[in-house]
């Protein structure tokens, strides 16, 4: 398995395998954030296909903990996104043997209250497995200096 996250401004997938996307490849923000999307790219390899594979995507601070705005009944922080789905590769009739399937997912997000000055990344997981080059991080910046009247 192979996994790409991108961030862009606005995205759309499409019944044909295509994410059509706005503002694709940020890495800097304000704070509040705008409303954002990520673009979930997996190729599967071709083995693999007709196989559901868990897809976990979570926002997390420089330090790897989950980024959270509010507490659940107990006071335990719930972290601001944390998606979950399943994924099943059809292989298409006439593939090659070896061919990887991509599937392709965008993910609409709204506006978030993150501390400027930090780095945050989605940290995306599957079949449990994460790696670095799956991670999509991101910086946000100080409010610019307001202009005199």
């Amino acid at each position: 398995m192979k996994g790409t996250l991108i961030l862009a401004d606005a995205a759309q997938g499409d019944p044909n395998g295509k994410v059509h996307a706005l503002g694709a490849g940020w890495s800097v923000t304000g704070s509040p954030t705008p409303p954002m999307a990520l673009i979930l790219l997996i190729d599967c390899p071709w083995d693999e296909t007709n196989t559901k594979h868990q897809v976990i995507i979570d926002l997390v601070d420089s330090d790897g903990r989950p980024v959270s705005f509010e507490t659940g009944p107990l006071g335990d922080p719930r972290p601001a996104i944390h998606i979950e789905a399943h994924i099943e590769a059809g292989r298409p009739p006439g593939l090659p043997h070896g061919a990887p399937v991509r599937q392709q997912m965008a993910i609409g997000l709204g506006p978030m209250p993150l501390s400027p000055g930090q780095f945050y990344e989605y940290r995306l997981s599957i079949g449990g497995k994460v790696m670095d080059s799956w991670l999509a991080t991101f910086f946000v910046r100080e409010a610019p200096p307001a202009f005199p009247a």
